[in-house]
């Protein structure tokens, strides 16, 4: 039979009282946070007429919960599932899991614990509390109503507490992309070089989504191209999307242990040009396909008409790597506190950073550090974008 109790991850169960110092602080902000997330399901249920929201996906556990992480040890793989009503919050789950995500995720914010044995299914208990009633969820699951596509447009844009979160996030996955850059070996391998950027990402808690290294640029070729065992003897080019806290920013940086050849370095300021662009008309209210209209044109006016046929360009990002990808004909609305990760590639170049679209100028949330920087003029206003290090000069 199911345990069913309020779990506030206060408790004391011990013989001696707790004292002052263990006992564990509640984060105002994020129970607020929590609290609006609470009203927007609230809203989004009455509106839909249902009884209840079944949450199961990592980006929807992580978005309700402010930034929870009910994963289990870092994989794709959730160890609980939240059901959601006009007025309560409920965690499903069992009992090896139960105390870690009380007390290490979930403290104090005020969720209800349903849990079975960890040797009995969990989904059994999910159909115990949506027998008898219309319920709406985020994965396919049999008499409830899939309303997966729906969900993205609560989760964007995103709150300031998430903000906060995100601008964090940014600097965290620039500095490992950047202090790998200056900082690997000539000869060492893509893979050598990937571990490098693991490491610093998973010291400062932000799980590495997506690790790209390309090696003298042969690999470019391939858009989706994670890393092998290609040594590095001129350019290199790493790619990191990185995630915390549930949310996911991208960046990519580029490294030369000689003057790159002009092809290539012509190539690369072309894709500044697009990316400038884009970064400049990601407003508040402009549908994607407005944006993409002017990145194309950037595309075709200096001579590079197709390369951005051959891989994506740009995304917006969030409690999902791609909320919302940039394609021609889009007509998603942008909205200020939305992120966007641009990335374009020419030829075999590739640079990329994250932004938050503000009410008058977009915020780079991957600001460069100790790294070259060329400036684009887009309608009179100088943006900063990440040049090509060069490791055969002295810094």
């Amino acid at each position: 039979m199911a345990t069913v109790s309020e779990n506030t991850g206060s408790e004391n169960t011990g013989q001696t009282p707790a004292s002052s110092g263990s006992l564990p602080t509640i984060d105002a902000a994020r129970a607020n946070d929590i609290g609006l997330k609470q009203k927007a399901v609230a809203e989004f249920l009455e509106s839909y007429e249902y009884d209840a929201l079944l949450l199961q996906r990592p980006e929807n556990l992580a978005w309700f919960t402010s930034g929870g992480d009910f994963s289990r040890s870092g994989s794709s793989e959730t160890i609980a599932s939240l059901f959601v009503t006009r007025d309560a919050r409920v965690v499903i789950t069992n009992n090896a899991s139960s105390s870690q995500i009380f007390e290490k995720e979930l403290t104090g914010l005020g969720f209800q614990l349903k849990e079975r044995p960890w040797y009995e299914d969990r989904h059994v208990l999910i159909n115990d509390v949506c027998r008898g009633r219309n319920v709406a969820s985020d994965l396919p699951w049999k008499n409830v109503t899939d309303v997966s596509h729906q969900l993205s447009s609560l989760r964007l844009p995103l709150t300031p507490y998430e903000a906060e979160h995100i601008r964090e996030l940014g600097k965290l996955v620039a500095h490992a992309a950047e202090a790998t850059g200056r900082n690997f070996k000539q000869g060492m391998t893509e893979a050598e070089i990937a571990g490098q950027v693991a490491h610093r990402l998973v010291k400062k808690q932000v799980v590495p989504e997506r690790i790209q290294v390309w090696a003298d640029a042969k690999t470019m070729r391939y858009p989706h191209w994670s890393y092998g065992n290609k040594k590095v003897q001129d350019q290199c080019t790493i790619s990191v999307v990185g995630r915390r806290f549930g949310l996911c920013t991208g960046v990519s940086r580029t490294v030369s242990f000689s003057k790159p050849p002009k092809e290539f370095s012509d190539a690369y300021h072309r894709a500044a040009l697009a990316q400038a662009t884009g970064l400049y008309f990601s407003q508040p209210d402009w549908e994607v396909f407005e944006v993409w209209n002017r990145v194309e044109r950037i595309y075709k006016k200096y001579q590079f008409p197709d390369d951005w046929r051959e891989c994506e360009q740009g995304e917006i990002t969030g409690y999902h790597a791609c909320e919302a990808p940039f394609v021609p004909k889009s007509e998603f609305r942008l909205a200020t506190r939305m992120p966007v990760f641009w990335h374009q590639t020419v030829g075999t170049t590739s640079l990329g950073d994250t932004i938050l679209i503000g009410t008058e100028r977009f915020e780079l949330l991957t600001p460069m550090e100790s790294w070259p920087v060329i400036k684009i003029e887009v309608k009179k206003q100088a943006i900063e974008l990440p040049g090509i290090l060069r490791r055969d000069q002295p810094a």
